[in-house]
């Protein structure tokens, strides 16, 4: 099966300036992501989607693909991640007649991915079964929503124990780390979530995603302490 990865990194970021080659760890935060994919046994190709020339050097110079430069209006705050996949494809199609199986999404602002946690993702969808798969862990069950009064989303009156909650009933959480979506479906829809959907549980130290400074500093420990699971860019 051919797999196409895809990382999208603009260089405008409000939160954070130049956080997608803000130093983490002693390498770029972005290569943490591209030495994940290039690791994988089952990724075929991993391009680097961005606008900016700093961050083209660096995904070049960790051994990623940037065939091309995303155009300013795939790189506003604004923009929403599905038109840079789907300008990546248009691309390499024109360009290559390059048309891959699927499309594996990976977010340069989640860092923490433990070894063999990209390929597992890819073998439940290899399997056939979905046409999407999504990274998700499992969440705290006893969430509340604000409105004009206040709504439990659990039966607060009869409290389960966590343990007493069966699969079905468990509350998943997206992490954002990680997609895969067949190509057609992405193509389709225009969503990276079509046809029928599956969900690969990670561990709650995979599901980071960067977005403050405190993110930072948090994912950074994580990082020192569980390295050794990890794919260290080179």
């Amino acid at each position: 099966m051919e797999i196409l990865a895809i990382i999208p990194a603009r260089g405008g970021s409000k939160g954070i300036p130049g956080k997608n080659i803000k130093s983490f760890s002693g390498h770029p935060l972005i290569t943490w992501t591209i030495s994940a994919s290039l690791a994988s046994a089952k990724i075929s190709r991993t391009i680097v989607s961005t606008d900016n020339k700093d961050i083209k050097d660096i995904a070049l110079q960790y051994g990623a693909e940037v065939p091309f430069l995303r155009p300013p209006e795939l790189a506003t705050d604004e923009a929403q991640t599905e038109p840079v996949l789907l300008h990546v494809l248009q691309k390499l199609q024109e360009s290559e007649n390059y048309i891959p199986d699927a499309v594996v999404l990976l977010q340069p602002t989640s860092p923490i991915r433990f070894i063999g946690s990209i390929d597992s993702l890819i073998e439940t969808f290899e399997k056939g079964e979905y046409d999407a798969v999504l990274s998700v862990y499992e969440g705290h069950h006893f969430k509340w929503k604000t409105g004009e009064t206040v709504q439990a989303l659990y039966d607060y009156k009869n409290r389960p124990l966590r343990q007493e909650i069966g699969k079905e009933n468990r509350i998943y959480s997206e992490t954002g780390s990680m997609y895969i979506t067949r190509t057609e479906i992405l193509q389709n829809t225009q969503n990276r979530l079509g046809g029928k959907i599956g969900l690969y549980e990670i561990s709650a130290l995979e599901n980071i995603d960067i977005d403050t400074l405190d993110d930072f500093t948090l994912t950074e420990i994580i990082a020192s302490r569980w390295g050794n699971r990890l794919t260290t860019p080179v």
